[in-house]
C-alpha cells in the first residue's frame, strides 16, 4: 500500500467490491463514455465480485494492473495500468476518481506514484496517457505526473453508440 496524503493507493481487492459498485453507480454518468467496460461490470456488488477476481487473474498474469484509490475504507478511485506490452516494455494508464474527490490533485499524486512503481517493479520504459482534449482535468493530471504531448491519434477512440474520436497522446519514459 502506498499512503499519500489524505488518500491510499493499494491493489484492488475482494473487499472493495461495494465500494468499486458504489463508485461507478455514483459516477455512472460521467463514466459511460470512457469507462463503459468498468461501469457495465460493476452495477452491483455481485457483479464487482466477478470483476474483481477476473481483474485479480489479469494483475497475477501481468496482463493489466489495477489499483483503488481509497479515503480509510471508502473507493474514491481507480487506475489501471493496462495495454501491457511486455516486448516494448510500455503500458497505459486510465484513471477516474469520484466527483467529490476530484480537484484536489490526488490523481496527480497517485499516477506519479505508480508510474515510480512501474518503472521500479515491473521493468517499464514507457508510461502513456491517453485523452480527448476536451478532458481539461485529465490532461492536468498527465501534464502535472511529467507525461509530455507527443501528438493527436486520429480516430482514436470510439464512445458507445457514437462516432471515432481524436485522442491527445502523452507520454513518460523512465529516467
Amino acid at each position: 500500500m502506498i499512503q499519500c496524503d489524505g488518500f491510499n493507493i493499494d491493489w484492488v481487492k475482494a473487499d472493495d467490491a461495494n465500494g468499486i459498485t458504489s463508485l461507478m453507480n455514483k459516477n455512472a454518468e460521467a463514466l459511460q463514455n470512457y469507462f463503459p467496460g468498468t461501469l457495465a461490470a460493476n452495477r452491483n456488488a455481485e457483479d464487482s465480485r466477478d470483476f474483481i477476481a477476473n481483474i485479480s487473474e489479469d494483475i497475477k498474469t501481468k496482463k493489466q494492473f489495477l489499483f483503488s484509490l481509497k479515503v480509510t475504507t471508502q473507493v474514491i478511485g481507480l487506475v489501471y495500468i493496462k495495454e501491457l506490452d511486455w516486448d516494448k516494455k510500455e503500458g497505459e494508464f486510465a484513471y477516474c476518481i469520484d466527483a467529490n474527490y476530484g480537484r484536489k490533485g490526488w490523481m496527480t499524486q497517485a499516477v506519479s506514484e505508480l508510474s515510480a512503481f512501474a518503472f521500479a517493479n515491473h521493468d517499464l520504459e514507457l508510461l502513456k496517457i491517453i485523452v480527448h482534449h476536451t478532458n481539461i482535468p485529465s490532461i492536468k493530471v498527465a501534464q502535472h505526473s511529467g507525461f509530455k504531448f507527443i501528438k493527436t491519434l486520429k480516430n482514436e477512440y470510439t464512445p458507445p453508440n457514437s462516432k471515432p474520436m481524436d485522442m491527445e497522446l502523452y507520454e513518460l519514459r523512465k529516467q
